[in-house]
């Protein structure tokens, strides 16, 4: 893999969690009782580790921005994963629809609570589409980025 793959991996993975995040962000204000909370998710989790380290807790808006930091870096490194070539579009629906499955399945195990992600059957249906649509949209990135080098 060359510097140009890497960085068309990277980038188009940032399209993805920007793609993801501005979903979760724009439907949890326009459908909050259904909406998957992934930011509650990502701030207990930061919480916890937080907790673990014996490391001061932060107030609550600064912690809703590392974890919103956190999620994008994260998600974009994930999603970075679809890379570049000729099957990006199965690789993007493959890991969007695995992060959106775990992200309905582990919390409740990680013992972050299920019902950011698990409240409503709506709530687990958009929790995988966001996650879907996240993949497909890196894959998209990375497509429309290979058509411009070409």
């Amino acid at each position: 893999m060359n510097f140009t793959s890497v960085t068309q991996s990277l980038g188009s993975g940032l399209v993805g969690a920007l793609v993801l995040n501005t979903l979760h962000e724009t439907v949890r204000h326009l459908r909050p009782a259904d909406a998957p909370r992934m930011d509650i998710l990502g701030e207990r989790a930061l919480r916890k580790l937080l907790y673990k380290a014996d490391a001061p807790q932060p107030d609550k808006k600064t912690a809703y921005r590392l974890t919103l930091s956190g999620d994008v870096l994260s998600n974009g490194l994930y999603y970075s994963l679809v890379g570049t070539g000729p099957h990006v579009w199965w690789r993007g629906a493959a890991l969007g629809l695995a992060a959106g499955v775990g992200g309905v399945l582990l919390p409740g195990p990680l013992g972050l609570g299920e019902a950011p992600s698990n409240r409503t059957p709506q709530t687990q249906v958009m929790t995988i589409a966001w996650y879907l649509i996240g993949g497909l949209a890196t894959a998209a990135a990375s497509r429309l980025w290979s058509l411009a080098r070409q």
